[in-house]
């Protein structure tokens, strides 16, 4: 009998992490789907090319806001509660994009990241629970996660693509309608109770929130977001001087709250802590510059298909989707810290790597650039997740886990900011080659940063 309650208990486990799995996976989706519509919405409402993409762009900043944001709201009034709060909101959000003019298509976009951000902070809070319920390991349920994770953005593109042949733009976005009901229904019914917690009450909720200092932090992000994309014309000066005065007030507020939406004092005395989001942010640039650029590269360059560049890159996620739970196994039998170290000098030979392009494009050898960049980007998100989920305060894993994705979107940021400047003069050998080198030196930087983190999670 006990047996029998214990394989119960595990399969509970399984299926609540694989109902949390669906959850996370919308904000990756959504992030990668868009990509195909672009065009689709250029043309239906008469954009030019630098207003269609804020489609994107708004996603980016309400995401980097929003992850922490609801972290903070999960970490206060459960994760539970929180997540099928988070699809529901996933639910409207897909709903309303269709109904009107290109406005609602943008507030649909950032209504669906901040509904997509409570899912990931909210696994990683309940990964814990759920591992000591069934008797299993935490780093192996993340690697689910993370493999449902890296599928969807795989995918995305896609499913997009299908989407829109079938039933236009607007199906991208209704799409979110069943996924969210059946990871409410699945997260409800599966997912254990939370905690008592206190009453969800306005007095409560503005306690929690910290509105001076999430508008500080949202104000700074924006401004600085902006400017980073060079989106803010001949005001870019005045817009960074914001985002500057901004990040300074949140500081300010932070070091005097009560109950801070980001615990300035907490990241400042967690140096493990600290070093896993500065070394995800430069871990982040670092893929992104290949997982953007390469395409462009490929296409332009080299002369292949849109079609044939997914394939192409087709064996990075496929080599990330394979050795997650080998990836898991080992930080379970090795440890946290030499993973790590292997996966820094691993993104550094990836980086490298990424110079076979300037002397050929051969098929086959482009598959085998994307298939070694796959390895280190399965090791750098489930050591990172896991880093953060160990460091972070019990009571702060929700909203030290949604910065951490915050640190991501930021790296993806740079690498765009990047690659513009890079690839601005047109994209063949050479170029491709400054982006190379770029690459080597973020890697060069990352090694350095792991071997602090490392010496730092050995001391926590």
């Amino acid at each position: 009998m006990p047996e029998q309650g214990e394989d119960a208990a595990r399969r509970r486990s399984t299926l609540t992490v694989a109902a949390l799995s669906l959850g996370t996976t919308l904000n990756p989706l959504n992030s990668s789907m868009i990509a195909v519509a672009l065009l689709s919405l250029q043309h239906d409402f008469a954009l030019t090319t630098p207003q269609v993409t804020w489609v994107i762009t708004l996603f980016y900043i309400a995401s980097i806001v929003g992850q922490p944001l609801m972290g903070r709201v999960i970490d206060a009034f459960g994760a539970r509660r929180v997540f099928v709060a988070g699809m529901v909101v996933v639910i409207v959000a897909g709903v309303i994009a269709p109904l009107g003019g290109f406005a609602l298509v943008l507030l649909s976009r950032g209504i669906l990241a901040l509904g997509t951000s409570v899912a990931f902070p909210a696994a990683v809070a309940l990964v814990g629970p759920l591992a000591r319920a069934g008797g299993m390991s935490p780093p192996r349920l993340l690697a689910r996660i993370q493999i449902a994770n890296t599928t969807a953005a795989a995918l995305g593109p896609v499913v997009g693509g299908l989407l829109i042949a079938v039933a236009g733009w607007p199906a991208i976005f209704l799409i979110n309608v069943p996924l969210g009901i059946a990871a409410l229904v699945s997260v409800w019914v599966l997912a254990p109770r939370d905690t008592r917690r206190e009453a969800v009450t306005g007095s409560a909720v503005l306690r929690v929130l910290d509105p001076a200092g999430v508008i500080s932090f949202a104000i700074a992000a924006v401004a600085l977001t902006i400017a980073l994309l060079g989106a803010g014309g001949e005001a870019t000066w005045a817009v960074v001087a914001a985002g500057v005065v901004a990040l300074g007030l949140f500081v300010w507020r932070e070091l005097r709250a009560r109950s801070p939406f980001i615990d300035v004092r907490m990241l400042a005395a967690n140096r493990a802590l600290t070093l896993s989001y500065l070394g995800f942010t430069v871990f982040s640039a670092l893929y992104y510059l290949a997982f953007f650029g390469l395409p462009q590269f490929l296409e332009a360059h080299a002369g292949y298909s849109t079609a044939i560049v997914g394939l192409l890159m087709l064996p990075l996620s496929g080599m990330t989707i394979a050795i997650a739970p080998l990836v898991a196994r080992a930080i379970d039998k090795r440890g946290l810290v030499p993973v790590l170290v292997t996966m820094a000098g691993t993104l550094l030979v990836a980086a490298g790597m990424l110079g076979i392009g300037v002397v050929t494009t051969a098929p086959v050898w482009m598959l085998l650039m994307a298939a070694v960049m796959g390895i280190p980007y399965c090791m750098g998100s489930l050591v990172m997740t896991e880093a953060v989920r160990r460091t972070a305060p019990p009571d702060a894993v929700g909203v030290a886990s949604g910065l951490l994705q915050s640190t991501r979107y930021l790296g993806a940021i740079v690498a765009t900011v990047v690659l513009g400047r890079m690839l601005a003069g047109g994209v063949d050998a050479a170029a491709w080659g400054g982006v190379v080198i770029a690459a080597v030196a973020t890697g060069v930087v990352h090694v350095a940063i792991a071997l602090f983190q490392a010496s730092a999670l050995r001391r926590a």
